[in-house]
């Protein structure tokens, strides 16, 4: 029985060929047409993995660079408040308080500047390059450069200040660099007052512009009203008005921009009014933006 069914089978599938002769072609070219198309798929998709991960591995990379160098930074993205001063961090790390570091030379630069920021060899400043607009406003703690201490004090800060800088560091044992990048903002703690059941923050000056949000004591958004100053190029004068208030109940004005971020808690009593204020800088954005812009970039090359 399995015998004929074997026989007929054959008989049938030579009668076909025999009628339509480009049938087996056919099968065949769809068959490899097929096994290309999987082949495809399949190699792009290990090359899109591959490139994914060789940008993850460059964030990686970029983000934790400096803390692998030999010389490090505290703060990579400080933001200054322009007309005071301003610590740019750079050190050789110990693990002992009590080391010292010998034939420390020190050059701070900026990327857009010909001449240096500050320049320290011999024991003693080496400025005779300085670009004449850090001239008496940038200074070494020298006391502490035994200690590996680097670190730039920028005077009265501009806006012209802001950019990338290069800490570079070279003593007995070894040498290295960091980059540091400035951003300036101006930015006032809230003075609060209370009256005709009214309550009103008054910060004297902020740059970039900001926003501002009031919230109660639970972190719910209140509406107030806002009016801005500009009381010179780009910098503002903020008044901000809430209304109407509770007394003993705590409101949180919040005057923020891209850069820094005022937290300004005030508690009425009466007719006093006690306040706290702390401010918090943006810095993660700003890194992971500049990580990104490289990773676009090096995803546009690769593709």
């Amino acid at each position: 029985m399995v015998a004929d069914w074997k026989h007929l089978w054959s008989l049938s599938t030579a009668r076909l060929l025999q009628r339509h002769p480009g049938f087996l072609c056919r099968e065949r070219n769809v068959g490899a047409a097929m096994a290309s198309l999987g082949q495809i798929i399949f190699y792009t998709m290990i090359t899109l993995i591959i490139i994914f991960s060789s940008i993850i591995i460059l964030i990686l990379a970029l983000t934790f660079s400096g803390s692998l160098s030999v010389v490090q930074s505290l703060n990579r993205l400080p933001v200054a408040n322009l007309g005071q001063d301003q610590v740019l961090s750079c050190f050789l790390p110990t693990d002992d308080e009590q080391s010292t570091f010998k034939q420390v030379s020190v050059t701070w630069e900026k990327t857009s500047l010909s001449g240096v920021v500050f320049r320290y060899e011999d024991g003693a400043e080496s400025n005779a390059d300085q670009d004449s607009q850090y001239s008496g406003r940038a200074e070494l703690f020298t006391d502490s450069l035994v200690r590996g201490n680097a670190s730039l004090l920028l005077r009265s800060v501009r806006r012209a200040d802001e950019g990338e800088y290069k800490c570079g560091v070279s003593y007995s044992d070894g040498s290295g660099e960091v980059s540091v990048r400035l951003r300036t903002a101006a930015f006032t703690a809230p003075t609060f007052t209370f009256s005709d059941g009214a309550l009103t923050a008054e910060a004297r000056r902020w740059f970039p512009r900001p926003n501002v949000t009031w919230l109660d004591a639970d972190g719910n958004v209140l509406q107030g009203n806002t009016d801005f100053q500009e009381i010179s190029s780009g910098i503002f004068r903020v008044v901000s008005t809430l209304q109407p208030i509770n007394d003993s109940d705590t409101y949180t004005c919040r005057i923020h921009n891209r850069l820094v971020t005022a937290h300004a808690d005030a508690t009425v009593t009466g007719s006093d009014v006690s306040e706290r204020t702390r401010f918090t800088y943006d810095a993660a954005s700003a890194l992971l933006a500049s990580h990104c812009m490289v990773a676009v970039c090096v995803l546009r090359y690769l593709l």
